[in-house]
């Protein structure tokens, strides 16, 4: 499966959260925030980032990763085999039922 606009529907707050797990200094957090928060110029105008992550920085990548770490461990506490590289991943299961149910399951691990 592909997350489809995975960095375009990151759920900042959770992203924070997740972080804020193992990094205790504040300023750190706040510069990731203020990254999350910066905006873009699209078509020439302004344009608030409530959601998602910027593209194309070197901060994206790890930040992805680093969510999607939160899924990984899911998937290994439930006895999956997958592969994941970046925002793509493969899920492997034993009939359809099992990948529908699977796929329910950890929808909310990942948006």
């Amino acid at each position: 499966m592909d997350l489809e606009k995975f960095f375009d529907t990151v759920c900042q707050s959770k992203l924070v959260e997740v972080l804020s797990r193992t990094i205790k200094d504040g300023r750190v957090i706040s510069l990731i925030h203020k990254y999350l928060n910066a905006g873009v110029i699209a078509d020439g105008m302004f344009e608030r980032t409530e959601k998602g992550m910027p593209q194309g920085g070197p901060l994206s990548p790890l930040l992805s990763n680093i969510m999607l770490n939160e899924l990984d461990k899911e998937l290994e506490r439930r006895g999956h085999r997958f592969v994941r590289y970046a925002d793509d991943c493969m899920i492997f299961c034993k009939s359809k039922k099992s990948a529908e149910r699977t796929l329910e399951n950890i929808i909310p691990f990942i948006y």
